[in-house]
């Protein structure tokens, strides 16, 4: 049997707070018939599960703090053997928290305190070694950036949420994921970046290229949508896992298209399938 790929994942771990609506309140007006959930969540956290119910053998790199959140937070990494010895919990400190607003139609609005996240200083990183390492932009750049430049291991950033990533850190990119808002804020560095690139269009699928050229192009199959919180942070480290395993480019992007829409019909953000649930579609 092929021993599982290692991957380390850089990034948040939050408490989503979710409250489910028909529609999104208009500027002013107070919705009163919500209801309401709690789930584990962050960008990091949702990457790491679902790479490890893909079948990786998964590090947890994170922060969270010393209140009774973090317990809940970590619940489900640490329920189902994600590998939680590199998070530590910050004394003086709050576990990240993600309030979210769901529509009847699957649609998100996010606003995040991000608590110990913010505060995960580079110079406390440690990356434990791994075939991969995956972060996002829920963490200092600057601790990010150490992670990138400290390892020769297979580098995938996902660059959300939408803001500015300094060249010096997408010089060490090996695989760049963003959604078309997260493209645009990239501006010319996107023109400039060599590395392999996937951008999501939601339920128009994805593309994947390399230095302009398109090497794969994928839509995801239909579903049921119920929340789609969590399921780029999904196709993330299922796009990764394929290709770090050696699977082609085109076959990759289409299981991961495959595991981001399977993640959109279920409440919460860590809702990704096993690898055995994907032929269910």
């Amino acid at each position: 049997m092929r021993k599982a790929i290692t991957i380390a994942v850089i990034g948040s771990i939050n408490l989503d707070i979710v409250a489910r609506v028909k529609a999104f309140p208009k500027p002013g007006e107070t919705i009163t018939n919500a209801t309401v959930n709690r789930f584990p969540g962050g960008k990091g956290a949702n990457q790491a599960l679902a790479a490890h119910r893909l079948g990786a053998s998964v590090f947890m790199v994170g922060r969270v703090g010393d209140d009774p959140v973090a317990d809940e937070a970590l619940h489900t990494l640490r329920e189902e053997g994600v590998d939680l010895s590199y998070c530590q919990a910050l004394q003086d400190t709050s576990t990240g928290l993600a309030m979210i607003v769901v529509t009847a139609a699957g649609e998100n609005q996010i606003v995040v305190a991000p608590g110990a996240n913010a505060a995960f200083e580079a110079q406390h990183l440690v990356v434990p070694d791994s075939d991969a390492i995956i972060a996002q932009l829920e963490v200092p750049i600057d601790t990010i950036l150490k992670a990138a430049t400290g390892s020769d291991s297979f580098f995938c950033l996902n660059a959300a949420p939408a803001k500015p990533v300094p060249h010096e850190l997408l010089k060490h990119v090996d695989l760049l994921i963003v959604n078309e808002i997260e493209a645009q804020s990239l501006g010319k560095e996107l023109d400039i970046y060599t590395g392999l690139l996937a951008i999501t269009y939601g339920s128009e699928g994805a593309v994947l290229s390399r230095a302009g050229q398109q090497v794969a192009k994928a839509k995801p199959p239909k579903v049921d949508v119920v929340d789609t919180t969590g399921a780029g942070d999904a196709f993330t480290a299922a796009l990764t896992v394929a290709l770090v395993s050696g699977i082609e480019p085109q076959a990759a992007l289409e299981q991961a298209c495959i595991v981001g829409a399977l993640t959109t019909t279920k409440m919460g953000a860590q809702s990704s399938p096993l690898a055995e649930d994907l032929h269910r579609v």
